[in-house]
C-alpha cells in the first residue's frame, strides 16, 4: 500500500460539499435537543407528577441504548405509524414523503435531549437556591426568575458540558449514513469507492471534524471569556 498525498487533497476538496448536510444535522439536532433536554431538565428539578416518572424513564432509556440503535428504531417504527395513522383517517401524507435526513434529524434530537437534559439539570443545582428566594423577594414570579435569573448562570456553568456535547453530536451525525444520508463520512466513502483509496478518503474527512471540532472549541472559548468579563463585574 503506498499513500496518495495528492488524492488526499482531491478528496479534501470533495468532501467539502458535504460539510453543510453534517453542520445541519448537528444543529438542529442541538437546538431541538436543547429545548427538550431544558424541559426534561425543569421536569426533574421540580418533580412534577406523572411527567416526572416519564422524564426519568426517558432519560434512562436513551442513555442506555445506543445512538444508531435510537435511529434504526425511528427509521423502521416512524413509516409504519405514519402510513396506519394515514390509512385510518384518510390522509394524503404518507412517508414517503419524509426526506431521509429528516430521520436523523427527529432521532438526534430524541437523542441530544436526554443527553442535554442532565447536562442543563447539573447547571440548574449549581445556582445556589438564594438566588430564587431573591427573585421572589422582589416580586418575579418563577417563569421571571428563571428566565432572568437562574437560567443564565446555570448555563454559563453548563457551558463547558455544553460544548462536549454539541463535539459528541457533531461526530455521532456519522451515523446518518445508515439510512442514505450523504453527511461527511459517507462521501468520503463514494469518493473512495471510485479507485479504492479509502485510508486517504478516510484521512482527509478525519482532518475536516478536526477542524470543526476546533472551531466549536474557539467559539466555545469565546463565549467563555465574554462570561467571565461580566463575572469580574467588567463592561462589554
Amino acid at each position: 500500500m503506498k499513500l496518495d498525498p495528492a488524492f488526499i487533497w482531491t478528496a479534501f476538496l470533495q468532501l467539502l460539499t458535504a460539510i453543510p448536510t453534517t453542520l445541519k444535522i448537528t444543529a438542529v439536532a442541538v437546538s431541538v435537543g436543547f429545548l427538550i433536554g431544558l424541559t426534561i431538565a425543569l421536569i426533574r428539578l421540580y418533580r412534577v407528577p406523572v411527567l416526572h416518572q416519564i422524564a426519568v424513564s426517558y432519560v434512562t432509556f436513551i442513555r442506555g441504548t445506543p445512538m444508531l440503535t435510537h435511529l434504526l428504531l425511528i427509521y423502521f417504527s416512524l413509516p409504519m405509524i405514519i402510513d396506519g395513522l394515514a390509512a385510518h383517517y384518510g390522509w394524503s401524507f404518507r412517508s414517503v414523503s419524509i426526506p431521509m435526513i429528516g430521520f436523523a434529524y427527529i432521532s438526534f434530537s430524541i437523542t441530544a435531549g436526554a443527553y442535554l437534559s442532565e447536562v442543563i439539570r447539573s447547571g440548574l443545582l449549581a445556582v445556589n437556591r438564594g438566588q430564587m428566594e431573591a427573585a421572589y423577594s422582589i416580586g418575579m414570579t418563577t417563569s421571571q426568575a428563571l428566565r432572568r435569573i437562574v437560567l443564565p448562570q446555570a448555563l454559563a456553568a453548563a457551558l463547558p458540558n455544553l460544548s462536549n456535547s454539541v463535539i459528541g453530536m457533531l461526530h455521532g451525525s456519522t451515523l446518518a449514513f445508515t439510512v442514505s444520508v450523504v453527511d461527511i463520512n459517507a462521501k468520503a466513502q463514494i469518493v473512495a469507492s471510485t479507485n479504492w483509496k479509502f485510508f486517504e478518503a478516510y484521512l482527509a474527512a478525519a482532518v475536516i471534524f478536526w477542524g470543526l471540532t476546533v472551531g466549536i472549541e474557539r467559539i466555545t472559548g469565546l463565549i467563555e471569556r465574554r462570561i467571565n468579563v461580566y463575572n469580574r463585574g467588567g463592561v462589554a
